[in-house]
């Protein structure tokens, strides 16, 4: 491991160190699995709990994963119910979504860490993360919500390779983001659609096409994978457009631009930061 990403550890780590007890905010992602795992280290398992949020916005087997690697790790597990959808501005899907969602999350782990004798809360975020469009970031800044990788300035690259050294196994993991993240903005979202979506990406992941996201777009399902397994996709298009359509969808598409974290941003245009055109909290 080069030796400046070492010191950024140590500096998480001594971040870490000074909290003494902590809840982290676990996805079961890159970025908060090698938080986890450094917490574990520097503050011993029963100093560490690993907080799930359970929600129709993250698919079941990613909150199934997030609580066996967190397990793995020798984290207690809480699994904690979300109240997003109990607020109306988050059902309406504007393009700052994600702080409400983030908001109602963080609230409840708050209030999860001081039952757990005043620890504090603390997420996987990145240095990457402040060129981005995050509304959710800023709802941890406004919840004093603590993030150490950010602060010691480790960016995401620098997460997968401190992932891979200490064998992590979501080192090459691919980013995975809220389902919610596949319908337009100013569309209704709603647990139906959220489950939709899951079931349709499902289809794509049993088939071997692990990087992929199902855009819900109403009647249509706008399938983006990368451009070099387009033909591959194309082997198995009868398979795919009959389950996509035993879902409800009455048209299946390809996006021949192919694979892009944050497609959804691109029709906010000049109404949104550059990044926020590629990328935001939810990909």
């Amino acid at each position: 491991m080069p030796q400046p990403l070492r010191e950024k550890l140590s500096a998480c780590t001594a971040a870490l160190e000074r909290h003494g007890r902590v809840v982290v905010a676990f996805s079961g992602g890159v970025d908060s699995t090698l938080l986890l795992a450094l917490a574990v280290r520097a503050l011993g398992e029963d100093n560490v709990v690993a907080a799930v949020g359970v929600s129709p916005s993250m698919p079941r087997r990613e909150r199934q994963a997030a609580v066996r690697i967190a397990g793995k790790l020798g984290a207690r597990v809480a699994e904690i119910e979300t109240g997003e959808f109990d607020d109306p501005r988050y059902l309406a899907n504007p393009k700052d979504r994600c702080f409400y969602c983030k908001h109602d999350l963080l609230s409840r782990l708050k209030e999860l860490a001081e039952r757990e004798g005043g620890a504090a809360l603390v997420t996987g975020a990145n240095a990457d993360d402040t060129g981005d469009f995050r509304p959710g970031l800023a709802a941890g800044r406004k919840l004093g919500v603590a993030s150490p990788l950010l602060e010691a300035g480790v960016t995401k690259e620098e997460v997968r390779a401190a992932s891979r050294a200490l064998g992590l196994e979501t080192w090459d993991k691919p980013a995975m983001a809220c389902l919610s993240s596949r319908i337009p903005y100013g569309s209704e979202i709603t647990p139906q659609r959220l489950t939709r979506i899951e079931e349709a990406e499902y289809v794509l992941h049993d088939l071997g096409f692990g990087v992929c996201r199902v855009r819900d777009h109403g009647p249509v399902a706008r399938i983006e994978v990368p451009p070099e397994r387009f033909d591959e996709l194309l082997a198995v298009r009868r398979q795919i457009v009959d389950a996509l359509k035993r879902l409800g969808f009455v048209y299946v598409s390809l996006d021949l631009h192919g694979f892009r974290s944050g497609s959804m941003n691109e029709p906010l245009g000049d109404a949104a930061p550059r990044a926020a055109r590629g990328k935001t909290d939810a990909e």
